[in-house]
């Protein structure tokens, strides 16, 4: 489904500030399949997703989503193959707009406009079940201001809405960072439940080690911008955080884990 290779990106080349993000990065994704990435400041995983999503053009290599090659393809046009969250859940709901409303925007992204007005009741009722997958409550809240809703509930209200047209990738770019731990592990069960029930092909983005390796089915590590770990299936479901750690520490040469990766 997601198809990268042997990808490089440069900032700044031929300056004092130069900074080689990514070296020569490979990762094929299967449909349906659920990564994490994880890895410390200047890593190369934000640099990573932001290159599949079209935010900047790659130096070299290749990328493919569900087998369309989107390399040279701006942002925008990528957007009919990507669901995304941002860290901020303020980002991606429109807050002086109701719950229906901006469900009814996600609904209709991309589809010829007509002129008829408002919302159906049937439409209304399909949301209301839609909502429910969230746990929130927000089913009975059809009506109100996305603005009044807490950071948690806008955040997952923002997931649900990037997935409803089933996006060929689903991209989750630190995105429960921003909320208390209680309400993150809320949002987190919420996109278990949507990429599983949906059979969604997702690339999420944490510093969250024990995250890392209780949500998804595949995990992989980056450093210096590369991927230095990938594991997968029984391997992954057996790690732990110290033995996480204790891989890194062989594949960086380092025995000193960045501060970022002890947040579990």
């Amino acid at each position: 489904m997601l198809d990268v290779q042997h990808i490089y990106k440069t900032f700044n080349p031929g300056t004092v500030n130069e900074k080689a993000a990514l070296r020569g990065v490979d990762l094929h994704m299967e449909d349906g399949q659920f990564v994490t990435v994880i890895g410390g400041n200047g890593a190369g995983k934000s640099t990573l997703l932001n290159a599949v999503a079209g935010v900047w053009a790659v130096d070299q290599g290749t990328i493919s989503i569900g087998g369309a090659d989107v390399t040279h393809l701006p942002e925008h046009k990528r957007a009919k193959y990507i669901g995304r969250v941002f860290q901020d859940p303020m980002m991606g709901t429109a807050a002086t707009m109701q719950i229906d409303e901006n469900l009814a925007l996600a609904m209709r992204r991309g589809k010829y406009r007509t002129l008829r007005a408002g919302i159906s009741k049937s439409e209304q009722e399909s949301y209301r079940e839609m909502l429910k997958i969230l746990d929130l409550g927000l089913e009975d809240r059809l009506t109100s201001k996305v603005g009044l809703l807490s950071g948690g509930q806008r955040q997952a209200l923002t997931l649900l809405m990037a997935t409803l047209q089933k996006p060929r990738l689903l991209l989750l770019d630190e995105h429960t960072a921003a909320l208390d731990p209680k309400t993150a592990a809320k949002v987190l069960d919420a996109t278990e439940r949507i990429v599983s029930k949906d059979h969604l092909t997702t690339l999420m983005i944490t510093n969250n080690m024990k995250d890392a390796i209780t949500h998804g089915d595949r995990l992989i590590m980056m450093y210096d911008g590369r991927i230095v770990i990938d594991v997968s299936g029984e391997e992954k479901k057996k790690l732990t955080v110290p033995q996480l750690l204790e891989l890194f520490g062989k594949v960086s040469g380092s025995d000193e884990a960045d501060d970022t990766l002890l947040l579990s």
